[in-house]
């Protein structure tokens, strides 16, 4: 077993890192700019950031890959620069790390859809995940993340490239949405059914991720919970975004939402963080709250 996962199985809560995406718009990345390719162009910015999250008391940050499949990089150009990508934000993560902290190889969707609704075949997207998982393993990745997924098919392939090319712990998170019958991905599974299928397919550690406010997303833990005695990570959104004056704003503050973490851990969060619209000070606050030393 890897030292990444005796720490999870450990007993202990765990605190991940905040957003990328929302750290780096705040750096110069412009609207609609490809984050990975800054993991060439600006490695002092990418490893800055994973530092300020590891000051802040993050045990575990993200690699800066969450659109780092060659299909997502063909959008800029940067298709054929996949598993250099994934590599570079490995080790850039890694050379912020400080001695028992670690690093997580984020993969987000694709954007595509496996045939016959889409185009993609499963053996061209497993290749995609593989490149990924090639270049996060090469940079020094403890794990993998495969985050903010609705398709249990497409997640199970990137699962299973995590552990087949590498052999690296696989983390596993899916998005839902809450409609009349409660919570389901855009792909009709509820949260319960989520775990289950994530365990089956081979993850380490199951959860969810984006998408809603931190109310909503404790009940979904509380969920998966029920369903699964794997450990449970979840990354949560600084509350729905509003537009204010122009701009897009996130409105749950560091300590609103440090003071509900204790809520999450209550019904069976291992592993707790930020996604959209989180940064340091939301790290220092649920660090504070939860009395883990930073």
């Amino acid at each position: 077993m890897s030292v990444f996962l005796k720490r999870v199985q450990s007993g202990e809560v765990m605190i991940s890192d905040g957003a990328t995406g929302t750290y780096l718009q705040e750096n110069g990345l412009e609207p609609g700019g490809c984050p990975e390719i800054l993991n060439a162009e600006n490695p002092d910015l990418i490893q800055r950031m994973a530092l300020d999250y590891f000051e802040a008391g993050s045990d575990i940050v993200a690699t800066n890959t969450f659109g780092g499949s060659h299909y997502m990089l063909a959008k800029y150009g940067y298709g054929d620069r996949s598993v250099e990508l994934n590599r570079l934000a490995a080790e850039h993560a890694r050379a912020s790390a400080p001695e028992g902290r670690f690093v997580m190889g984020s993969i987000g969707p694709t954007g595509e859809f496996l045939v016959p609704s889409g185009t993609a075949t499963e053996d061209e997207m497993y290749g995609a995940f593989a490149q990924q998982v090639e270049g996060l393993a090469a940079g020094g990745a403890d794990a993998v993340c495969v985050e903010t997924m609705s398709d249990p098919a497409e997640i199970t392939l990137a699962i299973q490239a995590a552990k087949k090319e590498a052999g690296l712990p696989a983390v596993a998170t899916m998005t839902f949405d809450k409609g009349p019958r409660g919570f389901f991905t855009m792909f009709g599974t509820t949260p319960a059914r989520a775990a289950e299928q994530l365990a089956e397919a081979g993850a380490d550690i199951v959860g969810s991720n984006c998408g809603l406010a931190i109310d909503p997303m404790i009940e979904i833990i509380g969920a998966m919970r029920e369903a699964t005695s794997l450990p449970i990570l979840t990354h949560v959104n600084a509350g729905i975004p509003k537009i204010v004056k122009g701009e897009i704003v996130y409105l749950d503050t560091p300590d609103y939402m440090a003071e509900k973490m204790k809520a999450m851990v209550d019904v069976g969060a291992n592993i707790i963080g930020g996604c959209c619209g989180t940064g340091p000070d939301h790290i220092r606050a649920f660090v504070q709250v939860l009395r883990v030393e930073a």
